[in-house]
């Protein structure tokens, strides 16, 4: 059952202007030399004045600008206790562990219609899910190194799954969106030269649609939020931990999204069991939908070995339970998929595949970022 919680208040107290980025970071979609499972028990839990400076946040505009929030937390009750996990055994060093267990999902009628059509593409060759009509939710690292925002991510777009295109009478501002289908990863449009023959190529699209490949509606980001500790020099070690960020479309979407939810421990999942559908990269243009037990946890982080490749990095990873007092079930999304990680277990380098969990002050600063107060982010 979903239970409800009491989530502390993040409370924006100062907002300052910064110089522009320069987008030249290189995108990582498989990160390095994190802090791991034995790592993660020896740290202490951050006190009040580390978190406030943590969940401050940067925020950056389509037009190149940038912003550096500065937030307050309230209500918040401390465990002064550490980051302890389940110890569990070791496992081979591989990326898909043991037999391929994802399912790449080719009806439409599934891939069009919820929990599937939350799953959007990032301009950047990530994933992410649709967590309101105007927000997407996605790794951090997606955008940001940790040092400088990556290439591709001043002109960014996300990628809304749809069926093929019936016309409407609006031939001009549909030929503008068939060029913006065709993009690279980096989110710009591929040369002229290859896009005189309209028709053909639009037969060919509505043709690998009906195959089961998905075509995608891209929309602009109007604006993204990243929160301070994923910025190297700030969590020093922990960067990890906040590797989620926030898209603000420029368009709101008509489509069904999935809310959030406080992810629980793994003793309270049925089977410890969690769920989630990215594009990973190895199968190009198909939507790949997998589920495992989670092996592992901290505080702030799911140990896991769902298969998956990069691409489906930024994945809304959501489990099924029961709402209270009620017998109707409700997906929520409790964390967000970061990639497959080298960590430290025991002395000795262990790979898993890691999602950041997302915890009652994350929820307090994601639901701030989507509703722009925090009245609506009480209980979660």
């Amino acid at each position: 059952t979903w239970h409800l919680k009491k989530v502390p208040q993040i409370v924006s107290e100062r907002t300052f202007s910064l110089d522009s980025p320069t987008f030249k970071a290189k995108p990582k979609l498989e990160l390095n030399s994190v802090c791991g499972i034995e790592c993660q028990r020896k740290l202490p839990v951050p006190g009040l004045s580390d978190l406030k400076d943590i969940l401050s946040y940067e925020t950056v505009f389509e037009n190149g600008t940038r912003t550096l929030t500065e937030v307050n937390v309230l209500g918040l009750m401390l465990d002064p206790g550490e980051n302890t996990t389940a110890r569990t055994s070791s496992r081979r060093k591989r990326q898909i562990y043991g037999t391929d267990s994802r399912f790449s999902i080719y009806d439409k009628r599934f891939m069009t219609n919820f929990p599937f059509n939350t799953a959007v593409k990032v301009s950047t060759g990530c994933s992410g899910i649709l967590v309101s009509p105007r927000h997407v939710l996605t790794a951090a690292h997606c955008l940001h190194d940790g040092k400088d925002y990556v290439k591709g991510s001043k002109r960014l777009r996300v990628g809304l799954m749809k069926t093929k295109s019936r016309g409407n009478g609006r031939k001009r501002k549909g030929a503008k969106r068939s060029r913006r289908e065709a993009t690279d990863p980096e989110g710009a449009p591929e040369p002229r030269r290859r896009s005189r023959s309209g028709g053909r190529k639009q037969r060919r699209r509505k043709q690998s649609t009906a195959d089961g490949v998905p075509a995608f509606q891209w929309t602009r980001v109007k604006s993204t939020h990243i929160p301070r500790g994923w910025f190297k020099g700030v969590s020093g070690d922990i960067a990890l931990d906040y590797d989620y960020a926030v898209l603000e479309l420029k368009r709101p979407h008509k489509r069904k999204y999935m809310e959030l939810g406080i992810s629980p421990t793994i003793k309270m999942m049925p089977g410890s069991m969690i769920h989630f559908s990215g594009f990973d990269n190895d199968r190009s243009g198909q939507l790949v939908y997998r589920f495992c037990s989670i092996s592992d946890e901290s505080n702030d982080l799911f140990y896991q070995y769902c298969d998956a490749e990069p691409g489906s990095t930024g994945s809304g990873v959501y489990l099924r339970l029961k709402e209270p007092n009620k017998k109707k079930w409700k997906r929520k999304i409790i964390a967000v998929y970061s990639g497959h990680q080298w960590v430290d277990v025991n002395g000795e380098q262990q790979d898993y595949n890691v999602a950041v969990r997302i915890t009652p002050l994350k929820y307090a600063q994601i639901c701030f970022w989507i509703h722009g107060n925090d009245e609506n982010c009480t209980q979660g």
